[in-house]
């Protein structure tokens, strides 16, 4: 086999196209709420697909962001949902110390599913205050 052999390794699971109306949408949202955003959107396997730093947010929401949508994507559902479950003594209370993955476990991350309600991918929000931020997730996230 040759490198020309090789037509496709693995199919994307986010289109650019679809990962950049949904953080349309997510700036509109932000910009209802009067404030400047952070929005990512990854694959399947983690990979940026598309970020947007709206003028003016929080330099730390570029990396928030991220990790809010990692975490969505690991665990497969919102990062709002599970905040209660990484508390002392709650069940998943050590596992950020048991994984190299920048996990998120504040609102603001939301995992993207196609029609069969397989994981495809998530978004991620930063700059607001965390309800603000699953706000504008989510907004993105049901425009896909």
């Amino acid at each position: 086999m040759t490198m020309t052999d090789i037509v496709q390794i693995s199919h994307t699971t986010v289109p650019l196209d679809k990962a950049t109306a949904a953080i349309a949408v997510g700036i509109a949202k932000g910009t209802s709420l009067g404030v400047p955003f952070t929005i990512t959107v990854i694959d399947a396997g983690g990979f940026l697909v598309a970020a947007h730093r709206m003028d003016g947010a929080a330099l730390a929401s570029i990396e928030t962001s991220a990790s809010k949508a990692a975490t969505a994507l690991l665990f497969a559902q919102p990062t709002r949902d599970l905040v209660d479950a990484v508390q002392p003594g709650a069940p998943l209370f050590t596992i950020a110390a048991a994984t190299r993955a920048p996990l998120a476990f504040v609102p603001g991350g939301v995992p993207l599913t196609d029609a069969g309600g397989i994981v495809i991918g998530a978004v991620g929000a930063g700059g607001g205050a965390p309800d603000e931020d699953h706000e504008v997730a989510a907004a993105a996230a049901a425009a896909l």
